[in-house]
């Protein structure tokens, strides 16, 4: 046996407190080297002597681990236990709190080798939302999505053309009034959820570069306009998430402004990371020029980044993230480069909205591994790119084989507790990101296999609008080409073909949503070459996927299906079928 893999970590995602007399525990093994795991448990202030046992689950295997799982009830809300592992080679041991001992009973009496979960408090308990699992959410790029009042259009606004490649400085028109418009169409998709891209004034036609935070900029319309926004949207079962950015300020912002106009006078100078004065021209690295005078996001000199570690500017920034929920009774904050705001902040930020609205969601943009925002302190979610990524590099990259799919998204799953897999944002294209027809390479199908099998997944599937039109377009990394994955929403495709498949995929989840958010999930590779997910709760629902380039058969009953008929699922199908 690989000793030096055995991993366990208590109070972490190893050992998570479910409720006031229920913990889940995870062992990790190395691959393919354990036959069978025990975990023996008691209250903490009883002999092991008396301890029960109970056999751990093997949950799944990633690419160099195994996973094992069980829960243990505590009746009196706190717990000790110990791993007994037996090896495919036959070795037999302890593996322990403090070391790792040859099996024996005498061992298995000694309260030195138990873990321990002194109490179970429910201040220090990972909560999330309820209302998460019946969540479909859709995000809006108000700009392209519809414009619904020509009067409050920019100076120079182009023709509403989904044909068109819009450049970075293109306005189109797109409004809060066009989003009012096509409530009951979204509604009818089946869409319980509205993310929006900013909506608060500033300069550009994405909004990322704030002038101001407590005025909806005057092209999109106005509060009282917003306001029935919500309102509307909350008739109809609807959720609403709004985009903050609090990692920098747009530099025609009047904070920037008195910097820039009084220097190392300004009152405002604390609010910023300045490097030297004057603040102005901007000096950019990454164009082999020198040391930046201040420090923007990424190098974007029209977003200097605000100091998050000064109490004005959280002071300013909780008036801000709290006005939007007192006053308009938004249900949830997408935070934009969370990743770049320091931790003691955002733990202010968690709490003071919480205090307004217990059930608050709260995601941040990161897009690498994220535990330390996780612990229940800070965010509930985040966006998943790790995750969905990881099912691009298979579906539309090839990248990665069948197997190496699964293998990866099971260490993904295992890196958190099963509550904030859960709350999870999975999307699998965005306003930063290719569209998902475009990664497929115009192949609908396969697009929407990719989609079919999110939807499927642990966490909150998230569609981009124009998904369900089936819209196309690139990025633009590099701010050489157009913007096309912000094209103008093609509204003649409403009601189309796509978007009755795209309403039966949203249908079907929301439909078993308790199963395909809390249920216990499982990720393999048949032995023909399919895709499978197992997902287990109040009904057990096995979905299967076919990305090779053939036919293959497969005797099922399917509740959802694509590309099959008569026992046989070709390139690019799939096939879900639920079992009570």
């Amino acid at each position: 046996m690989q000793l030096a893999a055995l991993k366990h970590r208590t109070e972490s995602e190893d050992c998570t407190v479910i409720d006031h007399s229920h913990v889940k525990i995870r062992l990790h093994t190395a691959k393919d080297d354990v036959k069978k795991v025990f975990v023996h448990y008691i209250d903490n202030y009883l002999p092991p002597v008396d301890a029960a046992t109970l056999e751990m689950k093997k949950a799944g295997s990633g690419q160099v681990n195994d996973y094992w799982t069980a829960t243990l009830t505590a009746p009196y809300h706190r717990i000790k236990y110990t791993f007994e592992v037996i090896g495919n080679d036959g070795s037999h041991i302890i593996f322990g709190d403090r070391s790792i001992e040859k099996f024996s009973d005498e061992k298995l009496r000694e309260d030195g080798l138990y873990f321990k979960v002194p109490y179970f408090h429910d201040i220090d308990r990972i909560k999330t939302p309820a209302w998460l699992k019946d969540v479909v959410w859709y995000q809006i790029f108000p700009e392209r999505f519809a414009n619904g009042d020509k009067s409050n259009d920019p100076v120079n606004v182009k023709p509403w053309n989904p044909e068109d490649h819009p450049g970075r400085e293109d306005f189109y028109g797109g409004d809060l009034q066009g989003v009012l418009d096509h409530l009951d169409d979204l509604q009818r998709l089946g869409i319980t959820g509205l993310y929006f891209c900013p909506i608060f004034k500033a300069s550009s036609n994405h909004k990322y570069d704030t002038i101001d935070y407590l005025q909806v900029d005057p092209a999109f319309g106005d509060k009282d306009l917003f306001a029935k926004v919500v309102n509307e949207a909350h008739k109809r079962g609807m959720k609403v998430m709004l985009d903050a950015v609090f990692n920098h300020l747009g530099d025609q912002s009047m904070q920037w402004q008195d910097v820039v106009k009084n220097g190392a006078k300004s009152r405002f100078k604390d609010w910023f990371h300045i490097n030297s004065y004057p603040v102005e021209p901007y000096r950019d690295p990454s164009k082999g020029e020198k040391n930046p005078p201040y420090e923007t996001f990424a190098f974007e000199k029209h977003m200097p980044k605000l100091n998050t570690a000064n109490p004005e500017v959280q002071d300013f920034l909780l008036e801000i993230a709290t006005y939007w929920v007192k006053y308009f009774d938004i249900d949830a904050w997408r935070l934009d480069v969370a990743n770049e705001v320091d931790h003691h902040f955002w733990k202010r930020f968690h709490d003071e909205l919480i205090k307004i609205k217990p059930d608050f969601y709260i995601v941040g943009e990161i897009w690498h591994s994220a535990r330390p925002w996780l612990q229940g302190d800070q965010f509930t979610g985040v966006m998943n790119y790790p995750y969905t990524l990881q099912i691009e590099d298979h579906f539309f990259k090839h990248k990665l084989d069948g197997k190496e799919l699964s293998e990866h998204l099971t260490d993904q799953l295992m890196m958190y507790p099963d509550i904030v897999n859960q709350a999870m944002m999975n999307m699998l294209d965005s306003h930063d990101t290719a569209r998902i027809l475009t990664l497929a390479n115009g192949n609908q199908d396969l697009a929407l296999q990719a989609i079919a099998y999110e939807f499927v997944q642990p966490g909150i599937p998230c569609i981009y609008y124009g998904t369900e039109m089936g819209m196309s377009g690139d990025n633009d990394p590099d701010c050489r080409k157009p913007m096309d994955c912000r094209k103008p929403m093609d509204w003649g495709k409403l009601n189309g073909p796509v978007w009755k498949r795209v309403h039966e995929l949203v249908k079907f989840r929301l439909d078993h949503q308790d199963t395909l958010n809390q249920g216990d999930v499982k990720l393999t590779v048949t032995e023909n070459d399919l895709l499978k997910v197992e997902r287990t709760g109040k009904e057990t629902i096995n979905a299967y996927y076919n990305t090779s380039d053939h036919d293959i058969k497969i005797d099922k009953k399917p509740s959802l299906s694509q590309n099959y008929e008569d026992g046989i699922l070709a390139p690019d199908g799939f096939l879900v079928e639920v079992k009570a």
